[in-house]
């Protein structure tokens, strides 16, 4: 390596809500000469933070903005409202938003859901976090509804959240820049979508990649005997002497032979 080379790298980036622990694991485990950094990313700034370099793929919400960039789709989140505890909605397991019509519901600025209203009453003002949004809701102010991970991301010991029924999805998706798809970027690819070792673009480690030794071809002295080392005993009769009976031994007159001894010819 030269002084003009620099080490390979690997940035990844997310939002709040997406837990990558267990994919930088297994980069960790594979590529173990290869450092990963994690950059934690607003929602909103996702795409751009991608676009500029700022990472070579990331963890985003859907849509992403801009045809630039590859994403491939994961998962869909369930979406839950956040309530006080002592709220009426904490009695039941699940709401629908028809019953939130006469609740007021905070509609922060990084919402996540992609809809330009949500049910309920507006609040006054828009929280410009949904941080800010879940101190609000344990003050009274109003309710939240967010995806169940930000709702566990940012929970409180006095407020807890239940199943919306018919509110949209969230849904996470890794995403990079279509024109750095990176040897790199494709063994990040090959473990989300859960490719084993010896399918990472040749990434396995020289352990694996060492070929299987041939089974021994077996010689002709090395058939296998029958259970108990001795020959069954249907076999052995049929390999007994001319005129013999069932044990190989020769017959006598009168039984297991007709006429005894055969006669000489002249």
């Amino acid at each position: 390596m030269t002084g003009s080379q620099t080490p390979p790298s690997f940035q990844l980036a997310y939002v709040p809500g997406v837990t990558p622990t267990k994919w930088v694991r297994i980069w960790h485990e594979r590529l173990p000469d290869v450092p990963l950094t994690l950059v934690q990313v607003s929602a909103a700034e996702a795409c751009g933070v991608l676009r500029d370099g700022g990472a070579d793929a990331g963890f985003v919400r859907l849509p992403v903005d801009g045809a630039d960039l590859s994403a491939i789709p994961l998962y869909a989140e369930t979406t839950v409202v956040v309530v006080p505890k002592d709220h009426v909605v904490a009695a039941v397991d699940e709401v629908s938003a028809e019953e939130l019509a006469d609740e007021i519901v905070l509609h922060p600025l990084d919402d996540t859901l992609g809809w330009e209203r949500p049910p309920g009453l507006p609040a006054k003002d828009r929280p410009a976090t949904t941080a800010d949004a879940v101190e609000l809701v344990a003050a009274g102010v109003g309710l939240l509804i967010v995806p169940q991970s930000l709702a566990r991301l940012y929970h409180r010991k006095d407020l807890t959240y239940r199943t919306l029924s018919d509110a949209p999805e969230s849904r996470v998706a890794l995403s990079w820049p279509q024109e750095k798809t990176t040897d790199l970027v494709e063994d990040f690819i090959g473990i989300v979508r859960g490719r084993t070792v010896n399918s990472t673009r040749g990434r396995a480690p020289a352990a694996d990649r060492q070929p299987k030794k041939a089974k021994r071809p077996e010689g002709d002295g090395a058939r296998r005997k029958p259970a108990g080392g001795k020959p069954a005993a249907g076999k052995a009769g049929r390999a007994g002497k001319p005129g013999s009976g069932r044990g190989g031994k020769p017959g006598k007159g009168g039984q297991g032979s007709k006429g005894g001894k055969p006669r000489r010819r002249s």
